[in-house]
């Protein structure tokens, strides 16, 4: 996994729930490449047509917040979105995203301080976010834990490659 990732902010506001997210109306969808055409669907119809592999969620205050359900962090994923990086996350949703490799970073004031299409260096071991003219803020690191966890593309690989590694030996 690369601790420098790249990409344009899409910024979004507070209390962004998770039927923004995903909308309920499409958990019928159990296919990856299905689920991931509705994401941010609630908020921003057109997301899924501006966003690019490695781009970034900017938001407010409680994102995630709503439901429990994990198609929310799935869809994200599956749009190719690098990194979401809030004031912060409810708390289902940040365990959601970080078991599935998403990688989240609580910083506050980020939203006062990005705007969408802003071009955006994040660094993953130390929570610099920098913009071309160098680094703007830090976000708060993530633990040695969550980081193994994104390494591993999310909970259940490492599990596996550790299970694995139990079998060998």
């Amino acid at each position: 996994m690369q601790k420098i990732l790249n990409g344009n902010a899409f910024v979004f506001g507070k209390n962004v729930d998770t039927d923004q997210i995903y909308p309920g109306r499409f958990v019928e969808f159990t296919d990856v490449e299905d689920v991931a055409k509705y994401a941010m669907f609630g908020a921003d119809p057109d997301f899924t047509k501006k966003v690019q592999k490695g781009d970034f969620i900017i938001a407010g205050t409680n994102f995630g917040c709503g439901s429990s359900r994990e198609h929310a962090a799935i869809t994200l994923k599956a749009v190719g979105v690098g990194a979401i990086i809030a004031e912060s996350f409810a708390r289902i949703f940040y365990r959601n995203a970080i078991n599935l490799g998403v990688p989240l970073l609580v910083c506050p004031n980020i939203s006062q301080l990005v705007q969408t299409g802003d071009a955006l260096s994040l660094d993953l071991q130390s929570g610099d976010i920098s913009n071309a003219k160098g680094v703007i803020i830090r976000a708060e690191t993530l633990s040695e834990y969550v980081l193994n966890i994104l390494e591993n593309g999310g909970i259940k690989p490492l599990i596996k490659k550790q299970l694995e590694a139990q079998t060998k030996a």
